[in-house]
């Protein structure tokens, strides 16, 4: 018996090739002169590869981007938020540290800016997922009465100076930085 092929069998290590590709070619070209055809050439797939798993450009490179940036954000359980919050902004600096990320996060930001498609895969993708993967972290914080503030609220002020400072204002993000950054947040979100 022949084993199946096609839409059938969706190999993970050809995925994790594809997204690959994708991550390379959004860093590269930016998501404006992304193609299907390029990440099928570079990938060294036929473009039916990438339609049996994105139905087209922009579910492809916000997945593609997903798929990176969840697995990424830390989960810590220190015991105490103060070390969670300083395992979650080194995590963040890590994150738009990293060289392929530095380069697209801003791009596929200002595309969505300017696509609501965009936008709204952006945020399914990534944007939803990542804050829910730490939700947790600060939900325990709450049940220990350490909370001040929504953990919604909360998630935004852990994400928005790192980011601020390191893609906005280009910044030095050096320890004496982060230091005084942690320190900051636990005033401003515990009780």
């Amino acid at each position: 018996m022949r084993n199946p092929v096609g839409a059938a069998v969706l190999r993970p290590e050809k995925t994790a090739s594809i997204t690959e590709a994708v991550l390379a070619e959004l860093a590269e070209v930016g998501y404006a002169r992304l193609s299907m055809e390029s990440v099928a050439r570079r990938a060294g797939v036929g473009k039916s590869a990438l339609y049996r798993r994105w139905p087209g450009k922009v579910a492809m490179a916000t997945a593609a981007i997903g798929e990176w940036a969840v697995p990424a954000a830390p989960r810590p359980d220190t015991g105490s938020l103060r070390g969670d919050i300083r395992v979650m902004v080194e995590g963040m600096v890590a994150w738009l540290s990293h060289p392929l990320i530095s380069r697209i996060l801003p791009d596929m930001l200002a595309e969505a800016a300017r696509e609501p498609a965009v936008a709204a895969a952006f945020r399914d993708n990534v944007t939803t997922p990542r804050r829910d993967a730490v939700r947790g972290v600060l939900e325990r914080a709450a049940a220990r009465g350490e909370l001040g503030v929504s953990v919604d609220l909360a998630l935004d002020l852990l994400g928005a100076p790192v980011y601020w400072r390191m893609s906005v204002r280009q910044e030095d993000h050096g320890p004496e930085y982060l230091d005084e950054l942690v320190e900051a947040l636990v005033r401003a979100i515990c009780t």
